[in-house]
C-alpha cells in the first residue's frame, strides 16, 4: 500500500502538474514554493512505482555532455539541486568524480573526448586529462589499454534519483501543494483562460498545466500535439565483486565508456554490488508494454567489459532492474509550450533527464507564470526540425 495523499475536492488551481518523475516532482515543487496550495499534482500510479524512469538508486551527473546545450545548463543544474538538499536536510548528490574513458585508436572516441573537453572549457568546468596509466595508478581497481585517454572531473558522480523525486514530492507537499497519487489523467481540454484536466476521478481546472509523464505524454496530448518518440527497455545489472571496500564512492567514481556500445557504470551504492549498464541499449516496446521483464543476455557485453578491464573478477549479477527510455529522433529535451494551446507546457528528457528534472521542472513553472526563464532553453522547443512529426493531431 501507498501512503495515502489528503485530497481537498478543490477543483480550481493556478498550476497542475501531471507525472511526478524527475521532471514533474521538480516542478511540483518549484511551484508550490511560490504558490503554495494553488498548485495540484497528478500520478497515475502510487508514488514510488517502478514503471517509469526516475526510481532505482543512482543516475550519472556530469559537466561533460554529447551538446553544449547541456554544459551550458549544468552549474544551474547542480545549484538547484544542491538548494533543495539545504532545504530538505536530505543528501541525493554524491560527488565521486567522473571518469571517461576514451580509445585513441577509435576516431569517433577522440572525436567525443574533444567535444567534452571543449564544452567543459567554454562553460569554465573543471576537468584534468588523464592517460591510462595515471588512470590506473589513481582507480588500481581499473586495468585498461596502454592507448586509453581520460578526461576526470571532480564534481561528477552520481544522483539519487529515487530520493531525489521523493524529497521534492515531500516539500512541494510541506509547502501546501496537493499530491493526487493513484489518479490518471485522461485527456486535457484546453481553453482560452485555462485548461480542464479530465481524470478518472473527475475533472480539475487549473490556468496552466504542466505535462511531464515520459512515455505517457503523448496519450495525455492527444488531440492536441504529439511528439514522435521511441520507447526503449533499458536494463540495468548489480553485479557482486569480491572485496567491496574498494568500490565504495568514495575510492571508484562513477565512470563512462562512450563509443559504441557505450558502457557506463556507479559505485556500489543503494546495494551491495556495482551497478553497470549499456546507453541505449534494449529493445523496442509499446506503451502497454510491461517494463519489469529481465533479459540476461541483454546484459552480456558489458559485463564482458568488466571481465576484461576490472583488475578483480566480477561475480554473478545481484540483480538486474529495468526502466524505460523515451527517445526523441535528436536525443534533445523538450521544454516548451504546446503551439495549439499554450496553457500547456511539455518536459520530455529524452532518456537523460534525470540529473536536469529539478531544473527543467522549476523552468518549466517559470515559463507558466513568468512566460520566460533565465536558463538557456533554445533548441528544446516542440516544434523544431527535428520533431516534425509533431502535429496538432486528432
Amino acid at each position: 500500500m501507498g501512503i495515502q495523499h489528503a485530497t481537498t475536492g478543490r477543483t480550481r488551481f493556478t498550476c497542475a502538474v501531471i507525472g511526478l518523475g524527475a521532471i514533474g516532482s521538480g516542478a511540483a515543487y518549484w511551484l508550490a514554493r511560490r504558490l503554495g496550495s494553488d498548485v495540484v499534482a497528478f500520478e497515475q500510479f502510487p508514488l514510488g512505482h517502478q514503471r517509469g524512469s526516475s526510481q532505482d538508486h543512482s543516475r550519472v551527473i556530469r559537466h561533460s555532455y554529447f551538446s553544449p546545450l547541456y554544459t551550458r545548463m549544468t552549474r544551474q543544474m547542480f545549484d538547484a539541486l544542491h538548494e533543495v538538499e539545504a532545504e530538505s536536510g536530505k543528501r541525493f548528490v554524491i560527488h565521486t568524480g567522473g571518469l571517461e574513458f576514451y580509445e585513441t585508436a577509435v576516431d569517433d572516441s577522440v572525436r567525443q573526448m574533444e567535444l567534452n573537453a571543449t564544452s567543459m572549457d567554454a562553460a569554465g568546468h573543471p576537468y584534468e586529462r588523464l592517460d591510462a596509466a595515471e588512470i590506473m595508478r589513481r582507480f588500481p581497481q581499473w586495468r585498461l589499454p596502454e592507448d586509453t585517454e581520460g578526461l576526470i572531473q571532480p564534481e561528477g558522480g552520481l544522483i539519487d534519483i529515487g530520493l531525489s523525486c521523493a524529497t521534492h514530492i515531500a516539500l512541494a507537499e510541506a509547502h501546501g501543494a496537493e499530491i493526487r497519487a493513484g489518479t490518471e489523467v485522461t485527456r486535457l481540454e484546453p481553453g482560452a483562460d485555462g485548461v480542464r484536466i479530465h481524470t478518472d476521478a473527475g475533472h480539475v481546472d487549473a490556468d496552466h498545466v504542466i505535462v511531464a509523464c515520459n512515455r505517457w505524454t503523448n496519450r495525455v496530448l492527444s488531440g492536441i500535439w504529439q511528439v514522435p518518440m521511441e520507447l526503449r527497455r533499458a536494463q540495468v545489472a548489480y553485479v557482486r565483486m569480491p572485496d567491496l571496500e574498494r568500490y565504495r564512492p568514495e575510492r571508484f567514481p562513477v565512470w563512462v565508456r562512450p563509443g559504441n556500445p557505450c558502457f557506463y557504470g556507479f559505485p556500489a551504492y543503494g546495494l551491495p554490488g556495482i551497478k553497470v549498464s549499456e546507453d541505449h541499449g534494449g529493445s523496442p516496446i509499446e506503451l502497454s508494454d510491461e517494463v519489469n521483464t529481465f533479459d540476461p543476455d541483454q546484459s552480456r557485453d558489458v559485463l564482458e567489459y568488466l571481465r576484461t578491464h576490472l583488475a578483480d573478477p566480477i561475480g554473478e549479477p545481484l540483480l538486474f532492474r529495468s526502466c524505460v527510455y523515451d527517445l526523441l529522433p535528436d536525443y534533445h529535451f523538450v521544454i516548451d509550450r504546446v503551439p495549439t494551446a499554450p496553457r500547456v507546457l511539455v518536459g520530455l528528457g529524452a532518456a537523460h533527464v534525470a540529473k536536469f528534472g529539478s531544473l527543467v521542472g522549476r523552468t518549466l513553472g517559470e515559463l507558466a507564470l513568468d512566460g520566460t526563464t533565465a536558463v538557456p532553453i533554445d533548441g528544446f522547443e516542440i516544434d523544431r526540425p527535428a520533431l516534425v512529426a509533431g502535429t496538432a493531431a486528432a
